[in-house]
Protein backbone atom coordinates (compact mmCIF):
# COMPACT_ATOMS: atom_id res chain seq x y z
CA UNK A 1 0.00 0.00 0.00
CA UNK A 2 1.42 3.62 -1.20
CA UNK A 3 2.51 5.88 1.61
CA UNK A 4 -0.01 9.40 1.18
CA UNK A 5 2.24 12.21 1.41
CA UNK A 6 1.24 16.20 2.05
CA UNK A 7 3.17 16.87 -1.38
CA UNK A 8 0.78 14.11 -3.13
CA UNK A 9 -1.98 15.50 -1.84
CA UNK A 10 -1.06 19.29 -3.30
CA UNK A 11 -0.22 17.86 -6.60
CA UNK A 12 -4.39 17.37 -7.05
CA UNK A 13 -5.73 20.35 -8.66
CA UNK A 14 -8.71 19.93 -6.47
CA UNK A 15 -6.55 20.87 -3.32
CA UNK A 16 -4.12 23.60 -4.89
CA UNK A 17 -5.86 26.33 -2.95
CA UNK A 18 -5.64 24.43 0.04
CA UNK A 19 -3.25 25.58 2.87
CA UNK A 20 -0.72 23.13 3.81
CA UNK A 21 -1.55 22.76 7.76
CA UNK A 22 -5.67 22.21 6.68
CA UNK A 23 -3.98 19.21 4.00
CA UNK A 24 -2.18 18.02 6.83
CA UNK A 25 -5.00 17.74 8.86
CA UNK A 26 -7.31 15.85 6.64
CA UNK A 27 -4.33 13.51 5.80
CA UNK A 28 -4.09 13.15 9.08
CA UNK A 29 -7.49 12.17 10.27
CA UNK A 30 -8.25 9.85 7.38
CA UNK A 31 -7.39 6.11 6.93
CA UNK A 32 -6.01 4.65 4.59
CA UNK A 33 -7.04 1.32 3.59
CA UNK A 34 -7.72 -1.12 0.50
CA UNK A 35 -10.09 -2.39 -1.19
CA UNK A 36 -9.99 -5.89 -2.52
CA UNK A 37 -11.22 -6.56 -6.28
CA UNK A 38 -14.97 -7.58 -6.41
CA UNK A 39 -15.52 -5.63 -2.78
CA UNK A 40 -18.00 -2.48 -2.45
CA UNK A 41 -17.52 0.59 -1.01
CA UNK A 42 -21.32 1.45 -0.97
CA UNK A 43 -24.68 -0.35 -2.15
CA UNK A 44 -28.20 0.35 -2.67
CA UNK A 45 -29.22 1.76 0.76
CA UNK A 46 -25.87 2.25 2.73
CA UNK A 47 -25.37 5.13 4.76
CA UNK A 48 -23.48 7.20 2.60
CA UNK A 49 -19.42 7.77 4.28
CA UNK A 50 -16.69 10.21 3.19
CA UNK A 51 -15.35 11.80 1.50
CA UNK A 52 -13.21 9.03 0.02
CA UNK A 53 -10.03 9.79 -2.01
CA UNK A 54 -9.29 7.36 -4.90
CA UNK A 55 -5.43 7.01 -4.84
CA UNK A 56 -5.01 4.06 -6.52
CA UNK A 57 -7.41 1.92 -8.92
CA UNK A 58 -10.66 2.27 -10.27
CA UNK A 59 -13.89 2.11 -8.35
CA UNK A 60 -17.28 1.62 -11.17
CA UNK A 61 -20.81 2.84 -10.22
CA UNK A 62 -23.79 1.05 -11.77
CA UNK A 63 -26.97 0.66 -10.89
CA UNK A 64 -29.24 -2.90 -11.11
CA UNK A 65 -32.20 -2.76 -13.20
CA UNK A 66 -34.85 -5.36 -13.73
CA UNK A 67 -32.10 -8.09 -13.03
CA UNK A 68 -29.37 -6.13 -15.02
CA UNK A 69 -26.22 -4.37 -14.59
CA UNK A 70 -26.25 -0.91 -15.94
CA UNK A 71 -22.78 0.80 -15.43
CA UNK A 72 -23.09 5.04 -15.51
CA UNK A 73 -19.41 6.06 -14.08
CA UNK A 74 -16.13 5.52 -12.53
CA UNK A 75 -13.74 6.95 -10.30
CA UNK A 76 -9.97 6.79 -10.62
CA UNK A 77 -6.81 8.20 -9.05
CA UNK A 78 -7.17 11.62 -7.43
CA UNK A 79 -10.99 11.51 -7.93
CA UNK A 80 -13.03 12.56 -4.56
CA UNK A 81 -16.34 10.59 -3.93
CA UNK A 82 -18.63 9.71 -1.36
CA UNK A 83 -20.15 12.30 1.20
CA UNK A 84 -19.07 16.14 0.88
CA UNK A 85 -19.85 19.33 2.85
CA UNK A 86 -23.15 20.66 2.35
CA UNK A 87 -24.25 17.53 0.23
CA UNK A 88 -27.79 16.87 0.82
CA UNK A 89 -27.27 13.24 -0.13
CA UNK A 90 -27.86 10.76 2.91
CA UNK A 91 -28.22 7.47 1.28
CA UNK A 92 -26.50 5.62 -1.97
CA UNK A 93 -28.58 4.39 -4.74
CA UNK A 94 -26.64 2.60 -6.21
CA UNK A 95 -23.06 0.31 -6.28
CA UNK A 96 -19.57 1.23 -6.20
CA UNK A 97 -17.10 -1.60 -6.73
CA UNK A 98 -13.55 -2.06 -6.90
CA UNK A 99 -12.55 -3.49 -10.47
CA UNK A 100 -8.80 -4.61 -9.02
CA UNK A 101 -7.61 -3.58 -5.60
CA UNK A 102 -8.18 0.53 -4.60
CA UNK A 103 -6.27 2.22 -2.36
CA UNK A 104 -8.35 4.97 -0.65
CA UNK A 105 -8.12 7.78 1.86
CA UNK A 106 -11.41 7.98 3.45
CA UNK A 107 -12.49 10.58 6.17
CA UNK A 108 -15.01 10.00 8.69
CA UNK A 109 -18.07 11.89 8.01
CA UNK A 110 -18.58 12.53 11.99
CA UNK A 111 -16.48 15.15 11.48
CA UNK A 112 -17.12 17.00 8.44
CA UNK A 113 -18.82 19.60 10.99
CA UNK A 114 -15.63 19.98 12.48
CA UNK A 115 -13.93 20.70 8.85
CA UNK A 116 -16.65 23.15 7.93
CA UNK A 117 -16.20 25.32 11.16
CA UNK A 118 -12.24 25.30 11.15
CA UNK A 119 -11.21 24.71 7.48
CA UNK A 120 -12.47 26.87 4.93
CA UNK A 121 -10.76 26.65 2.17
CA UNK A 122 -10.88 22.81 2.37
CA UNK A 123 -14.45 23.11 2.92
CA UNK A 124 -14.51 25.49 -0.68
CA UNK A 125 -12.11 22.53 -2.29
CA UNK A 126 -14.64 19.56 -1.24
CA UNK A 127 -18.17 21.68 -2.18
CA UNK A 128 -16.30 22.56 -5.89
CA UNK A 129 -16.05 19.14 -6.37
CA UNK A 130 -19.64 18.62 -5.63
CA UNK A 131 -21.00 21.28 -7.57
CA UNK A 132 -18.46 20.80 -10.53
CA UNK A 133 -19.97 16.90 -10.06
CA UNK A 134 -23.67 17.95 -10.17
CA UNK A 135 -23.08 20.07 -12.95
CA UNK A 136 -21.17 17.34 -15.18
CA UNK A 137 -23.61 15.05 -13.85
CA UNK A 138 -26.75 17.41 -15.54
CA UNK A 139 -25.19 17.96 -18.22
CA UNK A 140 -24.29 14.57 -19.57
CA UNK A 141 -28.21 13.11 -17.79
CA UNK A 142 -29.35 15.96 -20.60
CA UNK A 143 -27.07 14.60 -23.30
CA UNK A 144 -27.81 11.07 -22.45
CA UNK A 145 -32.20 11.98 -22.42
CA UNK A 146 -31.60 13.95 -25.80
CA UNK A 147 -30.31 10.86 -27.07
CA UNK A 148 -32.62 8.56 -26.00
CA UNK A 149 -35.17 11.35 -27.08
CA UNK A 150 -33.38 11.20 -31.16
CA UNK A 151 -33.49 7.00 -30.41
CA UNK A 152 -37.12 7.18 -29.85
CA UNK A 153 -37.92 8.62 -33.03
CA UNK A 154 -35.33 7.39 -35.27
CA UNK A 155 -36.71 3.96 -36.12
CA UNK A 156 -40.22 5.46 -36.95
CA UNK A 157 -38.77 8.40 -38.81
CA UNK A 158 -36.55 6.36 -40.99
CA UNK A 159 -39.81 4.26 -41.82
CA UNK A 160 -41.48 8.02 -42.56
CA UNK A 161 -39.13 8.95 -44.67
CA UNK A 162 -38.57 5.64 -46.52
CA UNK A 163 -42.15 5.29 -47.69
CA UNK A 164 -42.49 8.94 -49.89
CA UNK A 165 -38.85 8.47 -50.68
CA UNK A 166 -39.81 5.03 -52.39
CA UNK A 167 -42.60 6.09 -53.85
CA UNK A 168 -40.82 8.95 -55.71
CA UNK A 169 -38.31 6.76 -56.81
CA UNK A 170 -40.81 4.46 -57.78
CA UNK A 171 -43.17 7.07 -59.36
CA UNK A 172 -40.36 9.03 -61.48
CA UNK A 173 -39.05 5.16 -63.13
CA UNK A 174 -42.70 4.78 -64.13
CA UNK A 175 -42.87 8.37 -65.62
CA UNK A 176 -39.83 7.66 -67.43
CA UNK A 177 -40.89 4.36 -68.89
CA UNK A 178 -44.38 5.98 -69.09
CA UNK A 179 -43.18 8.43 -71.57
CA UNK A 180 -41.37 6.58 -73.99
CA UNK A 181 -44.57 5.03 -74.51
CA UNK A 182 -46.33 8.71 -75.30
CA UNK A 183 -44.52 8.66 -78.95
CA UNK A 184 -47.29 6.20 -80.01
CA UNK A 185 -50.26 7.89 -78.88
CA UNK A 186 -48.37 11.31 -80.28
CA UNK A 187 -48.48 9.37 -83.69
CA UNK A 188 -52.06 8.84 -83.66
CA UNK A 189 -52.90 11.78 -82.34
CA UNK A 190 -50.64 13.69 -85.43
CA UNK A 191 -52.87 11.15 -88.08
CA UNK A 192 -55.94 13.12 -87.51
CA UNK A 193 -56.68 16.66 -88.40
CA UNK A 194 -57.99 19.14 -85.94
CA UNK A 195 -58.07 23.32 -86.59
CA UNK A 196 -56.51 25.88 -84.14
CA UNK A 197 -60.00 26.40 -82.08
CA UNK A 198 -60.94 22.52 -82.21
CA UNK A 199 -57.42 21.82 -80.30
CA UNK A 200 -58.03 25.15 -78.36
CA UNK A 201 -61.62 23.99 -77.58
CA UNK A 202 -60.34 20.56 -76.40
CA UNK A 203 -58.08 21.82 -73.77
CA UNK A 204 -60.03 24.48 -72.17
CA UNK A 205 -62.45 21.29 -71.45
CA UNK A 206 -59.52 18.99 -70.46
CA UNK A 207 -57.58 21.79 -68.27
CA UNK A 208 -61.11 23.03 -67.11
CA UNK A 209 -61.72 19.07 -65.21
CA UNK A 210 -58.53 18.58 -64.32
CA UNK A 211 -58.21 22.36 -62.33
CA UNK A 212 -61.14 21.10 -59.99
CA UNK A 213 -59.59 19.53 -57.00
CA UNK A 214 -62.18 19.45 -54.50
CA UNK A 215 -63.72 16.17 -56.48
CA UNK A 216 -66.79 13.68 -54.22
CA UNK A 217 -65.17 10.91 -52.34
CA UNK A 218 -66.40 7.99 -54.09
CA UNK A 219 -67.54 4.30 -52.83
CA UNK A 220 -65.71 1.10 -54.19
CA UNK A 221 -69.33 0.53 -55.20
CA UNK A 222 -69.51 3.90 -56.73
CA UNK A 223 -66.14 3.51 -58.16
CA UNK A 224 -66.61 0.82 -60.28
CA UNK A 225 -70.17 2.03 -61.24
CA UNK A 226 -68.75 4.94 -63.09
CA UNK A 227 -65.69 2.76 -64.49
CA UNK A 228 -68.23 0.66 -66.64
CA UNK A 229 -70.29 3.24 -67.48
CA UNK A 230 -67.31 5.34 -69.07
CA UNK A 231 -66.03 1.89 -70.62
CA UNK A 232 -69.69 1.27 -71.93
CA UNK A 233 -69.35 5.16 -73.60
CA UNK A 234 -65.91 4.85 -74.83
CA UNK A 235 -67.43 0.78 -76.75
CA UNK A 236 -70.08 2.49 -78.21
CA UNK A 237 -67.66 5.41 -80.01
CA UNK A 238 -65.20 2.42 -80.97
CA UNK A 239 -62.09 4.14 -78.64
CA UNK A 240 -59.45 1.58 -78.48
CA UNK A 241 -58.61 0.33 -75.00
CA UNK A 242 -61.42 1.50 -73.92
CA UNK A 243 -61.69 -0.57 -70.57
CA UNK A 244 -57.66 -0.32 -69.68
CA UNK A 245 -58.45 3.80 -70.18
CA UNK A 246 -61.66 4.30 -68.07
CA UNK A 247 -59.55 4.14 -64.63
CA UNK A 248 -57.88 6.74 -65.64
CA UNK A 249 -60.70 9.38 -66.08
CA UNK A 250 -62.29 8.22 -63.10
CA UNK A 251 -59.05 8.89 -60.92
CA UNK A 252 -59.90 12.74 -62.39
CA UNK A 253 -63.80 12.25 -61.56
CA UNK A 254 -64.96 12.52 -65.54
CA UNK A 255 -68.58 12.19 -65.78
CA UNK A 256 -70.32 11.50 -69.27
CA UNK A 257 -71.16 14.97 -69.15
CA UNK A 258 -67.46 15.79 -69.23
CA UNK A 259 -66.73 13.25 -71.98
CA UNK A 260 -69.67 14.53 -74.49
CA UNK A 261 -68.02 17.93 -73.84
CA UNK A 262 -64.61 16.63 -74.95
CA UNK A 263 -66.04 14.67 -77.51
CA UNK A 264 -67.77 17.35 -79.44
CA UNK A 265 -64.59 19.43 -80.25
CA UNK A 266 -63.13 16.56 -81.60
CA UNK A 267 -63.57 15.83 -85.72
CA UNK A 268 -64.26 12.33 -86.78
CA UNK A 269 -62.13 9.35 -84.97
CA UNK A 270 -62.43 9.90 -81.10
CA UNK A 271 -59.91 7.41 -80.05
CA UNK A 272 -56.70 8.92 -80.60
CA UNK A 273 -57.64 12.00 -78.72
CA UNK A 274 -59.16 10.11 -75.43
CA UNK A 275 -56.48 7.96 -75.50
CA UNK A 276 -54.21 11.29 -75.76
CA UNK A 277 -55.92 12.17 -72.65
CA UNK A 278 -55.78 9.32 -70.88
CA UNK A 279 -52.38 9.79 -71.45
CA UNK A 280 -52.12 12.80 -69.85
CA UNK A 281 -54.01 12.01 -67.12
CA UNK A 282 -51.45 9.15 -66.15
CA UNK A 283 -48.50 11.74 -66.38
CA UNK A 284 -50.64 14.36 -64.12
CA UNK A 285 -51.51 11.42 -61.77
CA UNK A 286 -47.75 10.76 -61.40
CA UNK A 287 -46.58 14.31 -61.12
CA UNK A 288 -49.10 14.58 -58.18
CA UNK A 289 -47.83 11.09 -56.51
CA UNK A 290 -44.31 12.41 -56.79
CA UNK A 291 -45.51 16.34 -55.42
CA UNK A 292 -47.31 14.85 -52.53
CA UNK A 293 -44.23 12.64 -51.70
CA UNK A 294 -41.72 15.32 -51.97
CA UNK A 295 -44.28 17.70 -49.72
CA UNK A 296 -44.04 15.01 -47.28
CA UNK A 297 -40.77 14.62 -47.22
CA UNK A 298 -40.60 18.57 -46.63
CA UNK A 299 -42.88 18.49 -43.78
CA UNK A 300 -41.25 15.80 -42.20
CA UNK A 301 -37.71 17.63 -42.19
CA UNK A 302 -39.68 20.55 -40.93
CA UNK A 303 -40.92 18.97 -37.91
CA UNK A 304 -37.58 17.67 -36.98
CA UNK A 305 -36.31 21.34 -37.64
CA UNK A 306 -38.71 22.66 -35.76
CA UNK A 307 -39.00 19.65 -32.98
CA UNK A 308 -34.87 20.19 -31.97
CA UNK A 309 -35.64 23.85 -32.45
CA UNK A 310 -32.06 23.37 -33.85
CA UNK A 311 -32.46 27.07 -35.81
CA UNK A 312 -32.75 28.92 -33.23
CA UNK A 313 -30.31 30.12 -29.94
CA UNK A 314 -30.69 28.84 -26.31
CA UNK A 315 -33.11 31.82 -24.95
CA UNK A 316 -36.88 31.61 -24.28
CA UNK A 317 -38.71 32.41 -27.18
CA UNK A 318 -42.48 32.72 -26.94
CA UNK A 319 -43.82 30.27 -29.25
CA UNK A 320 -47.60 28.26 -30.12
CA UNK A 321 -47.41 25.26 -27.59
CA UNK A 322 -49.68 23.36 -29.86
CA UNK A 323 -46.85 23.50 -32.81
CA UNK A 324 -44.45 21.39 -30.82
CA UNK A 325 -47.31 18.73 -29.96
CA UNK A 326 -48.07 17.94 -33.08
CA UNK A 327 -44.68 18.06 -34.48
CA UNK A 328 -43.78 15.36 -31.40
CA UNK A 329 -46.87 13.31 -32.79
CA UNK A 330 -45.76 13.68 -36.29
CA UNK A 331 -42.57 12.15 -35.52
CA UNK A 332 -43.70 9.46 -33.85
CA UNK A 333 -46.48 8.99 -36.26
CA UNK A 334 -44.95 5.09 -36.63
CA UNK A 335 -45.48 4.04 -33.39
CA UNK A 336 -48.93 5.36 -33.06
CA UNK A 337 -50.04 3.62 -36.13
CA UNK A 338 -47.82 0.32 -35.11
CA UNK A 339 -49.41 0.46 -31.63
CA UNK A 340 -53.08 0.66 -33.48
CA UNK A 341 -53.56 3.69 -31.25
CA UNK A 342 -56.20 6.38 -31.96
CA UNK A 343 -54.76 9.63 -31.11
CA UNK A 344 -57.55 12.56 -29.69
CA UNK A 345 -56.51 16.22 -29.71
CA UNK A 346 -58.21 18.57 -27.38
CA UNK A 347 -56.55 22.01 -27.93
CA UNK A 348 -57.69 25.35 -27.22
CA UNK A 349 -56.38 27.09 -29.69
CA UNK A 350 -57.28 31.00 -28.36
CA UNK A 351 -54.00 30.03 -26.10
CA UNK A 352 -51.20 32.69 -26.10
CA UNK A 353 -47.95 31.92 -27.02
CA UNK A 354 -45.99 30.69 -24.44
CA UNK A 355 -42.44 31.66 -23.44
CA UNK A 356 -40.15 29.07 -23.14
CA UNK A 357 -37.22 26.56 -24.68
CA UNK A 358 -39.06 25.32 -26.99
CA UNK A 359 -36.40 22.37 -27.82
CA UNK A 360 -36.61 21.91 -24.08
CA UNK A 361 -40.31 21.38 -23.91
CA UNK A 362 -40.50 19.27 -26.81
CA UNK A 363 -38.32 16.81 -24.78
CA UNK A 364 -41.93 16.65 -22.50
CA UNK A 365 -44.04 16.27 -25.13
CA UNK A 366 -42.31 13.19 -26.82
CA UNK A 367 -40.84 11.58 -23.00
CA UNK A 368 -44.82 11.73 -21.76
CA UNK A 369 -46.45 10.36 -25.39
CA UNK A 370 -44.26 7.97 -25.95
CA UNK A 371 -44.43 6.28 -22.20
CA UNK A 372 -48.37 6.40 -22.84
CA UNK A 373 -47.21 4.59 -26.42
CA UNK A 374 -44.96 1.99 -24.19
CA UNK A 375 -48.23 2.06 -21.88
CA UNK A 376 -50.76 0.72 -24.27
CA UNK A 377 -48.56 -1.89 -26.19
CA UNK A 378 -49.98 -4.19 -24.25
CA UNK A 379 -53.34 -3.91 -24.95
CA UNK A 380 -52.22 -3.78 -28.82
CA UNK A 381 -54.65 -0.91 -29.36
CA UNK A 382 -55.54 2.19 -26.80
CA UNK A 383 -56.57 5.79 -27.06
CA UNK A 384 -53.72 8.53 -26.40
CA UNK A 385 -55.78 12.47 -25.41
CA UNK A 386 -53.63 15.35 -25.66
CA UNK A 387 -55.52 18.07 -23.84
CA UNK A 388 -54.41 22.09 -23.67
CA UNK A 389 -56.58 24.69 -21.91
CA UNK A 390 -55.68 28.13 -19.99
CA UNK A 391 -56.09 28.17 -15.89
CA UNK A 392 -55.85 31.94 -15.07
CA UNK A 393 -52.01 32.45 -15.78
CA UNK A 394 -50.43 28.89 -16.40
CA UNK A 395 -50.87 26.79 -19.95
CA UNK A 396 -52.42 23.36 -19.07
CA UNK A 397 -51.48 20.29 -20.84
CA UNK A 398 -53.18 17.05 -20.08
CA UNK A 399 -51.71 13.47 -21.75
CA UNK A 400 -54.59 10.75 -21.39
CA UNK A 401 -53.60 6.78 -21.78
CA UNK A 402 -55.88 3.94 -21.29
CA UNK A 403 -53.16 1.81 -20.57
CA UNK A 404 -52.91 -0.53 -17.78
CA UNK A 405 -52.00 2.08 -15.55
CA UNK A 406 -48.96 2.51 -13.33
CA UNK A 407 -48.85 0.56 -10.25
CA UNK A 408 -49.34 2.36 -6.88
CA UNK A 409 -46.54 1.44 -5.40
CA UNK A 410 -44.62 2.53 -8.32
CA UNK A 411 -46.27 6.51 -8.17
CA UNK A 412 -44.44 8.05 -5.26
CA UNK A 413 -40.48 6.99 -7.29
CA UNK A 414 -41.52 8.06 -10.73
CA UNK A 415 -40.04 10.70 -11.06
CA UNK A 416 -36.57 9.52 -9.23
CA UNK A 417 -33.72 9.28 -10.99
CA UNK A 418 -32.99 5.68 -12.76
CA UNK A 419 -36.28 3.99 -11.28
CA UNK A 420 -38.20 2.73 -14.13
CA UNK A 421 -40.83 -0.08 -14.23
CA UNK A 422 -40.19 -0.73 -18.39
CA UNK A 423 -38.06 -3.89 -18.91
CA UNK A 424 -34.48 -3.41 -19.30
CA UNK A 425 -33.92 -1.71 -23.05
CA UNK A 426 -37.14 -0.03 -23.11
CA UNK A 427 -35.97 2.85 -20.96
CA UNK A 428 -32.94 4.64 -18.84
CA UNK A 429 -35.25 5.78 -15.86
CA UNK A 430 -34.58 9.44 -16.97
CA UNK A 431 -37.29 10.28 -18.92
CA UNK A 432 -39.83 11.37 -16.08
CA UNK A 433 -36.57 12.70 -14.00
CA UNK A 434 -36.07 14.77 -17.45
CA UNK A 435 -39.69 16.23 -17.65
CA UNK A 436 -39.66 17.24 -14.10
CA UNK A 437 -36.17 18.91 -14.27
CA UNK A 438 -37.72 21.13 -17.22
CA UNK A 439 -41.01 21.74 -16.50
CA UNK A 440 -39.44 23.33 -12.94
CA UNK A 441 -37.10 25.13 -15.08
CA UNK A 442 -39.83 26.88 -16.71
CA UNK A 443 -41.21 27.49 -13.18
CA UNK A 444 -44.21 24.98 -13.55
CA UNK A 445 -45.33 21.50 -12.21
CA UNK A 446 -46.09 18.48 -13.21
CA UNK A 447 -48.88 15.87 -11.90
CA UNK A 448 -49.59 11.80 -12.26
CA UNK A 449 -52.68 10.02 -11.20
CA UNK A 450 -52.52 6.11 -12.28
CA UNK A 451 -55.50 3.55 -12.08
CA UNK A 452 -56.34 0.84 -14.02
CA UNK A 453 -57.24 2.16 -17.93
CA UNK A 454 -56.92 5.52 -16.83
CA UNK A 455 -52.94 7.35 -16.43
CA UNK A 456 -53.10 11.21 -16.64
CA UNK A 457 -49.94 13.27 -16.97
CA UNK A 458 -50.54 17.25 -16.25
CA UNK A 459 -47.95 19.92 -16.89
CA UNK A 460 -48.87 23.42 -15.71
CA UNK A 461 -45.97 26.34 -16.29
CA UNK A 462 -46.95 30.15 -16.84
CA UNK A 463 -47.34 31.83 -20.16
CA UNK A 464 -44.63 34.03 -19.18
CA UNK A 465 -41.69 32.86 -17.13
Amino acid sequence: MDIVTLSWLKSLEIFINVPDDQLQWFLDNSKNHLLEDGSFLTSPGDAITGPHLVISGKLDLYLMQNGSKREFGAFTSGDIMGYLPYSRGKVASGYAQANGTVQLLSFPVERIQEMIKNHFELTQALVHVMSNRVREFTALQQQNEKMMALGKLSAGLAHELNNPASAIVRDSVSLKEHLKMSSEVFKKIASITMDCDSIDALNTEVFKILAVTDHPHLTLKQRMALEDEISSWFEEREVENGYAIAESFVDFNFSITDLEACAVTVPGNLSPVFNWISNLLITERMVEDIQESSRRIADLVNSVKTFTHMDRGQDKQFADIHTGIRNTLTMLGYKIRKGNITVVEDYDETLPPVKALIGELNQVWTNLVDNALDAMETNEQGTLTLKTEKDRDFVKVTVTDDGPGIPASALPNIFDPFFTTKPMGKGTGMGLEVVQRIVHQHNGSVKVSSKGGHTEFVVCFPFNN
